[in-house]
């Protein structure tokens, strides 16, 4: 328990991770469970959100579809204690030692405790799309081709429709086979790669989505 006068919040770590294998079909409200339960293993000191039902204070980035790989998630954590970050590799490795198969943390590092919120600071996104087995890379080009041709590409979420065509800021072959898109990613404009692969004609049995890089608002300016 923090001391008297002492706020609670003693430190605020930035952890980028990644999903794999299995992993990618945990969607986003039990990849937050699983997390939880990650972090007191490692026995991180997390601070708790107050009232009836107390959690801890995680903030992810933005959510991954459930079917997509990542190897750029970005989550907050804030602590009532300090971690030392003298040796950052460790506490990666503190984590890694308690995650199951699939969750891969690469960094920690730690933000100012009143730092921006994270969502927010999402900007745009890379993903990387594979064709599988059933569908060559022309046909993957052609669809890409093609749908860069259309001036609007309408498409639904919630009920509500929407233009994905601006929020494509790139879509190109690159030399192994790939379809390399960059999309707008953020809290109000905002591209999903699996809408981007049903825009193509296609379905994640069609294709591998791999987000590479999440881009925040400070790396543009």
């Amino acid at each position: 328990m923090a001391a008297m006068g002492q706020a609670l919040t003693q430190q605020r770590l930035r952890i980028r991770f990644g999903k794999f294998g299995a992993m990618r079909y945990v969607g986003h409200l039990d990849l937050a469970t699983t997390w939880e339960r990650v972090l007191r293993r490692a026995e991180f000191p997390l601070e708790y959100t107050r009232g009836f039902n107390p959690r801890p204070r995680l903030q992810f980035a933005t959510a991954l579809p459930v079917g997509l790989t990542s190897e750029c998630e970005l989550l907050d954590v804030w602590l009532t204690a300090r971690l030392p970050l003298d040796a950052p590799d460790a506490l990666a490795e503190r984590l890694n030692a308690t995650s199951p198969a699939g969750l891969r943390t690469y960094q920690v590092s730690e933000v100012p405790i009143k730092a921006p919120a994270l969502p927010p600071q999402v900007f745009s996104a890379e993903y990387v799309l594979t064709p599988g087995d059933t569908l060559s890379a022309e046909e993957l080009v052609a669809r890409a081709e093609a749908l860069l041709r259309q001036e609007r590409i309408e498409r639904e979420r919630r009920g509500r429709r929407y233009d994905l065509r601006p929020l494509i800021l790139d879509l190109r072959p690159d030399d192994e086979g790939n379809l390399i898109a960059w999309l707008r990613t953020g809290e109000h404009e905002h591209a999903r790669a699996d809408e981007l692969v049903e825009a193509l004609g296609l379905s994640l049995a069609d294709v591998r989505v791999h987000r590479r890089r999440l881009v925040l608002s400070e790396e543009t300016s």
